[in-house]
């Protein structure tokens, strides 16, 4: 990678010599301007207006343009002696946390590398500085006719920086939210935090460019001479009229993407303050069917279930019927057996005590013969 900016961290009394390389890449596709006659190019030509002649890179300078129109010259010589410290130097005023730095200032990165032998022990002290007290650098630097503000932190082995946009460049963001007034329920919470937990995460080096890829598919198919490919029609899509259905949606929808691509969503427990989300199917939740059968065995502890189907109820009376004649038999059984253990009782009573009785009468008769 070529260097676009040679050099030094200024880190205390330590200067560490440096090269600056750009971190990043653009793959986006770029078109020239043609004319749609002959497809001849369209080009610009820098020309003199004082004198009407179009001039080489070499005769071109830099010039500020006074309020009344005036052009004062800026030469690379007077650049290169303003009184900052930063002209060549990216120097490092404070250490902070990296969550304090807003993303809405991060703008181009760029790696720095050590320059040369001499840079290895200060290159390495900053980096295992940086690693150890888990913050981040902020540092000034000018580069391309103007002082930035930077932000250096460790990625790999090597330190990188983040040019950052002064904190007065960022627009407030007034007028953004909505100025109507909205209440969110908790069960809107609990859909949308399922959405989010049934679409997971992702491992952006599985993204890609497929704008990128189509448009290579229509360069390559009209260099062939071939009909580019065709556009798939957009899904049909309406007005959004209830939330809660087109989160339910979505949430089914994740679902069944994630099992045909025979992935598992993470599931998580939703929090006890909150009501459970509906099934997206209508069916009844599991919590409420449990609920109306304990109601329906306190109203009626002793009534039995039976079937939904008139077969099942006719078994079902039948069955009972059945029980209860069943019943009342060995009822009548039993009271038949009772009556009669009864009754031979008291014949046997009845018989034993005229027993007695003739008994009695014969020893009484051989008495008086005596």
């Amino acid at each position: 990678m070529r260097s676009i900016w040679n050099g030094a961290i200024s880190f205390g009394l330590v200067s560490i010599p440096i090269k600056l390389v750009n971190a990043t890449e653009s793959h986006a596709i770029s078109f020239r301007q043609i004319h749609t006659e002959d497809n001849g190019r369209i080009r610009y030509r820098k020309v003199c207006e004082l004198e009407e002649r179009e001039v080489s890179q070499g005769e071109i300078g830099k010039g500020y343009e006074d309020a009344d129109g005036t052009i004062i010259p800026i030469t690379d010589e007077d650049l290169s002696h303003l009184p900052i410290p930063t002209a060549r130097t990216i120097e490092i005023v404070a250490f902070v946390p990296a969550d304090r730095i807003d993303p809405l200032q991060m703008g181009a990165a760029y790696y720095l590398g050590a320059g040369g032998a001499p840079a290895a022990k200060p290159y390495t002290l900053l980096r295992e500085a940086l690693k150890r007290s888990n913050k981040v650098a902020i540092a000034k630097y000018a580069l391309r006719g103007r002082e930035r503000l930077g932000m250096l932190r460790v990625v790999g082995e090597a330190i990188a920086m983040h040019g950052l946009l002064w904190p007065d460049e960022v627009r407030a963001p007034e007028g953004m939210a909505p100025d109507t007034h909205v209440t969110i329920r908790d069960k809107e919470l609990d859909l949308a935090d399922a959405l989010m937990d049934t679409l997971g995460e992702v491992d952006l080096e599985d993204l890609h460019d497929e704008y990128r890829e189509a448009l290579e598919e229509v360069i390559a198919a009209k260099a062939s001479g071939e009909a580019p490919p065709e556009t798939p029609a957009p899904a049909a899509g309406g007005k959004v009229l209830d939330l809660m259905a087109a989160l339910e949606s979505s949430v089914r929808a994740a679902r069944e993407s994630r099992a045909a691509s025979g992935e598992e969503a993470e599931v998580r427990q939703l929090p006890q303050g909150r009501s459970a989300p509906k099934e997206t199917g209508g069916k009844k939740s599991t919590s409420a069917s449990a609920k109306k059968a304990a109601a329906e065995k306190r109203a009626a502890p002793a009534r039995k279930s039976t079937s939904r189907t008139g077969e099942g109820a006719k078994k079902s009376t039948a069955t009972k019927s059945t029980a209860t004649a069943k019943s009342g038999a060995a009822k009548s059984t039993g009271a038949k057996s009772t009556a009669a253990k009864s009754t031979a009782a008291r014949s046997t009573g009845a018989k034993a005590a005229e027993t007695k009785k003739a008994a009695a009468k014969k020893t009484a008769a051989r008495k008086r013969s005596a």
